[in-house]
């Protein structure tokens, strides 16, 4: 827990001391979240792939529930010094938003995704919460009802496809997740007998709102401009993340029609230590999917049996800018992986 707390919170500490004092921490922060980052995970072992057994981890509630506090903290800090109103140059607003964007997407999302999964009530608002404030509350819905219920299949808009270029796959995600989540939810409330004013969707449009309306009042016009850059430069993000971690793997059909149970090679996974720290084992995509309760410092990583990335997420999602590098870099991955599951099947359905 010790690497997961320093991993995350010392960024954040980084822009809360740029934002109003400017030197060199707006400058700290981005190479924090890019270069040290990628230094780190080439220098430091990777992460034992098993946690010990039997261990329990009763700091990860707490470490969750401050980095979800804390990112209301840092956004607004955020958002007040890169609209002008701390008086730092231009050269720092923007390495300070730039790096604020990376750790809205990098650790703000993480700290999101777990807390949404939690069964304490006040923790899930808070995950929901989180993603309201990156004007992208949906995907709180999207990501617990259509994503985990279809993920690695056609029925999943947060899925990318083989050969599917990213920006491709983000208009087609990004309005995809917001449909898929509404009907998803909607449909939950009729059978629940609730009426329709009780969509979560509304608290996502309203907490939205409030977040425009608060970064108005920090920095007038330049507030909102600062405030919905730094969203969108994070939603990227979380679309790249979807993309990079499915990327062109698919669930079979059974006999029966139904689609096979989520497994372990439905998710791509990286083992390096310090991303995996800093995104809170995010990395580790199969073992959340096949077990959602799981604690994020439990989650487990067996190669044998889960395709792996060349390199470090966060590289990954950056390579995934570039379409035509990153066919070349995942398609022949993606077809030993395949041909490694079929001659897997090949070998089960032989044996006595």
């Amino acid at each position: 827990m010790i690497l997961f707390s320093c991993a995350t919170l010392a960024p954040m500490a980084m822009i809360l001391a740029g934002a109003p004092f400017g030197g060199v921490w707006p400058y700290a922060a981005l190479i924090y979240m890019t270069v040290l980052s990628f230094a780190l995970d080439r220098m430091i072992a990777a992460a034992p792939g098993v946690p010990e057994d039997g261990a329990e981890f009763p700091g990860a509630p707490r470490l969750l529930a401050v980095l979800g506090v804390l990112h209301f903290v840092v956004l607004g800090a955020a958002v007040w010094a890169v609209a002008g109103q701390a008086g730092l140059d231009w050269p720092a607003r923007i390495s300070l938003g730039v790096a604020a964007g990376l750790v809205f997407g990098q650790i703000g999302h993480p700290a999101a995704h777990e807390l949404i999964h939690k069964r304490p009530r006040l923790l899930r608002l808070l995950g929901r919460l989180v993603y309201s404030s990156l004007l992208i509350g949906h995907h709180a819905s999207a990501h617990l009802l259509v994503h985990h219920v279809n993920v690695a299949s056609d029925g999943d808009p947060s899925s990318a496809r083989r050969g599917e270029g990213f920006y491709r796959f983000a208009w087609r995600a990004g309005r995809g997740g917001f449909k898929a989540g509404w009907q998803a939810e909607k449909a939950m409330l009729a059978r629940a007998g609730r009426p329709l004013w009780r969509h979560p969707y509304g608290l996502y449009v309203g907490a939205g709102i409030i977040c425009l309306m608060l970064a108005a009042a920090l920095g007038g016009l330049a507030g909102i401009a600062a405030y919905v850059a730094m969203c969108l430069h994070a939603q990227m993000q979380i679309m790249m993340s979807d993309y990079v971690q499915h990327y062109g793997l698919r669930r079979r059909r059974l006999d029966t029609g139904a689609l096979e149970p989520v497994g372990p090679g439905h998710s791509w996974n990286a083992p390096h230590r310090f991303s995996s720290a800093m995104t809170l084992n995010a990395p580790r995509h199969s073992h959340h999917h096949v077990s959602p309760g799981t604690e994020f410092p439990a989650l487990r990583l067996t190669p044998e049996d889960m395709p792996s990335l060349p390199y470090p997420l966060p590289l990954m999602a950056a390579l995934s800018l570039a379409p035509t590098v990153w066919r070349r870099v995942m398609d022949r991955r993606l077809d030993r992986w395949e041909a490694r599951r079929d001659r897997a099947s090949a070998t089960q359905g032989a044996a006595p």
